[in-house]
């Protein structure tokens, strides 16, 4: 079975149009599942149409917005496919690229949408950019397009996962990190129509900041002796130089160092140092037991 799951936040002129488009691809095994991200329009009501027409169309509703992470996560836990394929409500994702997507996930576990023409404006283009090549550099993960929505997963890859925050963008990253194969597609993009785009300034800040979290934890959460034991060392050897300079000052020049505060800021250095040292074991004997 496929399952096709579609975030929605107040698109009440999309869905209907999305649903039909959806219709001349989809063969008898497949179930839609539209996520209502508490729309303030008539969202809801366009979907139940669609439901009573069509009983594969399913809805999941929430009472408020949550935000896109929380919407496909909700899909994904609800859907019964094998595949699943997550797109907009928009209409700006082309539901013709589906075909190509499930035929290239027979060799990979997630296949990412890359709108290599992308049909928006400058001001969302830039930080796209940015977002794009930041996400290269530090993931690892070689995916021109981490914001595309667009895309298919394998149920297995993505049944345990948590998604949070701006989290959605980098769900190909996360699986990578967990050994499942990622792939690519170039996919169309069409200007919106109808509504207005949910993008706005803080949309950037807030992904940066989460993809800033998810490659330190990818790199330390196994080992956090490596992070908290680097800061120790470097603390201790600054203290320790510190220390050593006033020592050789006292013992071979005669300088006194009861007024000099540079005493106080090495012991504390290598104090902190020793601190953290220990915490990084302490730490690493928890994630162990």
């Amino acid at each position: 079975m496929i399952s096709i799951v579609v975030p929605t936040y107040n698109e009440e002129k999309n869905v209907s149009i999305l649903y039909e488009n959806l219709m001349g691809i989809l063969e008898e095994d497949y179930e839609i599942i539209f996520v209502d991200d508490g729309s303030t329009d008539n969202t809801f009501n366009e979907l139940q149409k669609l439901h009573e027409k069509n009983k594969k169309v399913k809805i999941i509703k929430f009472r408020k917005n949550f935000g896109q992470s929380a919407a496909l996560k909700a899909g994904f836990d609800y859907s019964k496919g094998d595949i699943i394929i997550t797109m907009d409500a928009d209409l700006q994702n082309d539901p013709h690229d589906i075909p190509q997507l499930l035929e290239k996930i027979k060799d990979y576990d997630c296949i990412s949408g890359w709108r290599c023409d992308r049909k928006d404006s400058v001001f969302k283009k830039i930080p796209s950019k940015i977002s794009n090549w930041l996400h290269r550099k530090l993931t690892g993960v070689d995916i021109h397009d981490s914001g595309c929505t667009l895309k298919a997963y394998k149920k297995e890859a993505i049944k345990n996962l948590e998604l949070y925050g701006e989290t959605h963008r980098y769900i190909p990253a996360m699986l990578s990190w967990q050994g499942y194969k990622i792939g690519e597609v170039k996919v169309a993009h069409h200007k919106r129509k109808y509504g207005k785009t949910k993008y706005n300034y803080t949309r950037f800040p807030k992904g940066l900041l989460d993809l800033l979290f998810i490659s330190f934890w990818k790199k330390y959460q196994s080992r956090p002796l490596h992070l908290m034991g680097g800061f120790g060392i470097i603390s201790f050897i600054i203290g320790f130089f510190i220390s050593l300079y006033l020592t050789i000052l006292r013992l071979f020049f005669g300088v006194g160092l009861s007024n000099r505060p540079l005493l106080l800021l090495g012991v504390l250095l290598m104090s902190i140092g020793v601190q953290f040292i220990v915490f990084g074991f302490l730490a690493e004997i928890s994630i162990r037991t």
